[in-house]
């Protein structure tokens, strides 16, 4: 099968005007791990046209009970393992990967370019640090942020809401310790939460009704 033949049936079964919006869209993850890991699996097979991930961890054996990577990636940067993977799921898309630590100093200039940008830290203290700078930098573009996902079971309590542009996901209350480390099941659901509001904004800025904000810098 040809590249060009593979990637037509690739985006075969999608609706056109979705696809269309995604095939324009540029999205920031900070953060490969649990989260950025497993949200950038589902933008990927989504068919968001370019992600832009960055994180400055390599990959331990405690971090695939929940991660999107394998055994034979242990000791690898997460970026680089993860861009390995994404395109083995997604080739037709663009990964632009960053191999730093995300802080106040960077955040612009990393994520200049994206339309929205999700949140994948594990420290509350990084979180707010990012928020802060989002929206400072970038007023007018949403930022999608996980909080409460420790433990399993719960479905019922995981939601989102939103704060202008500052959306929420999660249950905004299970906290991590020894009893309710972080599992499977509950990361890949609030990633997947993340992922699916991604889709759904991008789609309603990049309407013809709409059109994306390009506040900022």
């Amino acid at each position: 099968m040809t590249a060009d033949r593979f990637e037509k049936e690739f985006f075969l079964k999608r609706d056109l005007g979705v696809l269309a919006a995604l095939r324009t869209s540029v999205v920031g993850i900070a953060g490969a791990g649990g989260l950025g890991s497993n949200a950038a699996a589902a933008l990927a097979r989504a068919g968001v046209g370019r992600l832009i991930i960055a994180d400055f961890d390599i990959v331990e054996s405690t971090d695939l009970n929940r991660q999107y990577y394998f055994f034979d990636q242990i000791g690898q940067p997460k970026v680089e393992a993860l861009l390995i993977n994404l395109k083995r799921m997604n080739p037709f898309s663009i990964y632009e990967i960053h191999n730093v630590k995300v802080d106040r100093n960077n955040v612009s200039s990393l994520f200049r370019e994206a339309d929205l940008l999700v949140e994948a830290f594990d420290q509350a203290d990084q979180k707010q640090m990012l928020v802060e700078s989002w929206l400072t930098h970038f007023p007018g573009r949403p930022i999608i942020i996980a909080s409460g996902l420790a433990g399993f079971g719960g479905n019922a309590k995981i939601g989102q809401r939103s704060l202008g542009n500052l959306y929420v996901c999660g249950d905004e209350m299970s906290e991590c310790d020894v009893c309710t480390a972080p599992m499977a099941p509950r990361v890949a659901v609030v990633a997947a939460m993340q992922a699916n509001l991604a889709v759904e904004l991008l789609v309603k800025l990049k309407s013809p009704a709409g059109g994306r904000d390009v506040q900022g810098e």
